[in-house]
């Protein structure tokens, strides 16, 4: 068994739930902010048998979209002056976790 720790932007959080629970996987749903954009996002956590990991991967990847945002940039000049520029960056997609599981029990 595997424990899947899936990153996924609050876009795609709802289609990538639903696909998931329609295809059989069990989802725990976290609401998570990431480091870089501040952004909110969503972290799923699920029990997965070792030979359903590709399946629940293929789901993931298929309705996590990248995209890219313009978000604001600083940078300081030698004279201590902060400038702000926009800055394109890539967003959306997927972090995938997957680890081994030594034990697992549902009471």
């Amino acid at each position: 068994m595997k424990l899947l720790l899936a990153i996924i932007s609050n876009d795609d959080s709802s289609a990538v739930q639903s696909a998931l629970t329609k295809n059989g996987f069990q989802v725990t749903k976290l609401a998570t902010t990431g480091g870089f954009l501040m952004a909110g996002n969503t972290t799923f956590i699920s029990g997965v048998q070792d030979d359903k990991v590709d399946e629940a991967i293929e789901i993931i990847g298929k309705h996590s979209s990248k995209r890219t945002q313009i978000v604001p940039s600083a940078s300081t000049m030698d004279v201590g002056m902060y400038s702000s520029f926009p800055v394109e960056v890539t967003v959306g997609g997927a972090t995938i976790f997957v680890l081994n599981v030594d034990r697992f029990e549902k009471l």
